[in-house]
């Protein structure tokens, strides 16, 4: 079959509608999660700091690909059946939260720790110095690699594509097994992922300047 470019170029973003979703999914519920393992990891009780760190390891050390067969057919053995969206959503969603949860940590941990101890010393608890003295400050520092992050979010949806989810790179798959013409068509998939991701990386440089905290 023979197609056009602008028909190969149409199919490329209706698939990339998916790929937008997907990441946005990933992103948002990852970065809720995130901020809970976070929040348990600086914590100084080791029954809530272990379970996560141990988490974080396990996602860390293990390939992405893996996870997305572990989500995707593990519930088979239990009888359940699980929609490759949600397979997706999920293992992205945990690998996301993994990540950002350690990005978030390490600008917690770059506060200078003397900010902490006044806050204690004018007769705030732990909870009102990390919500009004350090979290204010690691935000201005954790913002720009957090929207840089996101280019790794749209780039690691096409490993989805193993798992049956029709997005950028699973269309550009379909496409190029119907024209026989692979070289252009992940061209122009190629195109489409720098056209998605390059806007973001210029965000996370703009935010690296304006927020810089050694201002």
């Amino acid at each position: 079959m023979t197609f056009t470019l602008s028909q190969i170029l149409w199919a490329l973003i209706l698939g990339a509608r998916w790929t937008v979703a997907l990441s946005l999914a990933a992103f948002v519920l990852g970065g809720l999660l995130g901020f809970a393992l976070m929040l348990c990891t600086i914590s100084k009780r080791t029954i809530v700091r272990m379970p996560a760190l141990s988490f974080i390891w396990f996602i860390q050390g293990t390939p992405l690909l893996m996870q997305l067969f572990l989500v995707f057919f593990g519930p088979a053995l239990f009888g359940w059946s699980i929609s490759a969206w949600a397979a997706a959503c999920t293992a992205l969603t945990l690998w996301s939260a993994v990540y950002l949860a350690e990005m978030w940590r390490g600008a917690v941990r770059a506060v200078p720790p003397g900010q902490a101890e006044a806050a204690l010393c004018l007769a705030m608890l732990p909870r009102q110095s990390l919500r009004h003295v350090v979290l204010p400050q690691a935000i201005r520092m954790a913002l720009p690699p957090t929207a840089g992050f996101m280019v790794q979010i749209v780039k690691s949806t096409s490993l989805t594509s193993i798992v049956g989810f029709t997005e950028l790179m699973k269309t550009g798959t379909v496409l190029s097994n119907v024209t026989l013409d692979p070289f252009v068509v992940y061209g122009m998939v190629s195109i489409v992922y720098f056209c998605l991701c390059y806007p973001l990386s210029l965000v996370s440089r703009r935010m690296e300047v304006r927020l810089d905290a050694t201002r």
